[in-house]
């Protein structure tokens, strides 16, 4: 796929011009440097199994995108926020909340704190987030 870079910031979004926060990426060993290390435990075992990704990282967090931003990964106090966009609303015991979008995708939050935390279910959401 071919990617826009801002020629402000040096990050790669998907047209030209897209809009954005033009902020400074970084590598995603930055993004979780200051975070417990669990934190960077889960963050591989989230995208371990996913096809090619593009990792935008950013000080906030970590924008996963295939042909278009599926998740957002982001490390807080207290856990590991996860946001995926699924084509549907799905069930899962970590989720807590949900925002539907006007497309009829609906964006899922979910609090992460262990590596149990992320399951096969999970897995298979990231999944179905990756593919759209």
């Amino acid at each position: 796929m071919t990617r826009w870079v801002c020629p402000e910031c040096d990050r790669e979004f998907a047209r030209a011009r897209q809009s954005h926060v033009c902020v400074p990426g970084c590598t995603v060993e930055e993004t979780f440097a200051p975070h417990p290390p669990v934190y960077r435990e889960i963050y591989d075992r989230l995208v371990g199994g996913l096809g090619p990704v593009h990792e935008d990282a950013v000080r906030v967090g970590v924008f996963l995108k295939s042909e278009r931003k599926f998740a957002e990964i982001r490390p807080k106090a207290r856990s590991l926020s996860l946001a995926l966009v699924l084509p549907r609303r799905a069930e899962h015991a970590l989720v807590s909340r949900t925002l539907p979008m006007p497309d009829g995708h609906v964006w899922h939050f979910f609090k992460l704190t262990r590596v149990e935390d992320v399951d096969q279910h999970l897995l298979d959401l990231m999944e179905e987030a990756y593919d759209g």
